[in-house]
This record gives structure tokens, sequence and C-alpha cells, in this order.
């Protein structure tokens, strides 16, 4: 996916080490993939989800790199490219009877949003 980012015409950001399931920020994700940036904010507002945060703030960042890097303007930008990989998972004990101790495994992710001009 690394290469495809880089081909686009547009910016993309990157949020590293988030501590929250991949497939539950790819819930959210979903539903702004391919929306105007408009749209992508007025959706990540209402939704009830605690990975609308991270989200919102990677949309931000990316729209900030178009507006910085590319000169391009926030009206004509479109959610191209959206996804969350898994990152490493924290490995913790939970004390049990006798002893012993169960695994715990916390997950992480990494969360990349690319944004394109819209192409009309």
């Amino acid at each position: 996916m690394t290469t495809q980012l880089k081909d686009i015409n547009g910016a993309y950001a990157k949020a590293k080490y988030i501590r929250m399931s991949p497939r539950k920020v790819r819930r959210v994700l979903d539903q702004i993939r391919g929306r105007s940036y408009r749209e992508a904010l007025i959706v990540l507002e209402f939704m009830p989800y605690r990975a609308c945060e991270p989200v919102l703030k990677v949309l931000r960042s990316a729209v900030a790199n178009a507006e910085t890097n590319r000169g391009l303007d926030p009206v004509d930008l479109v959610v191209s490219h959206a996804y969350a990989d898994q990152g490493p998972r924290l490995k913790r004990f939970r004390p049990r009877a006798q002893g012993r101790a169960y695994q715990i495994q916390k997950p992480t992710c990494h969360i990349t949003i690319a944004v394109s001009a819209e192409a009309s």
C-alpha cells in the first residue's frame, strides 16, 4: 500500500501505535472512505465510537499536509485511502487462582488516511 500512497495526487498521514483494536478502527474508516473531507468530518463528529477521535486527528493531519505541502484546497479533497494495520500487541498478565496467570493481549494499530483532489 505504501507505493500506492506515494503515487497519489494528494497527501497522507499516519498515526502509529494507537492503543485500539484495528477491527474497531476499520469499522469507522469504512464509513469515511470515498467521502469528501467535509462529509467525513460530519460523519466522524456524530458517530458514537471511541475510534473516531484518533481517526479525526489523522484526517485533519492529512488535510493539513495536503494544504501545506501540495497547495491543495480542503474543499476539493476526498478520502481516497483509509486503512488500519495491526501493530504490536502489548502482553500483560492477569493473576488467577492457585498462583496461575492468564495472558492478556492489548492490541495496537497503525491508522493511515490519504486524501486526494476530487476528479471533476
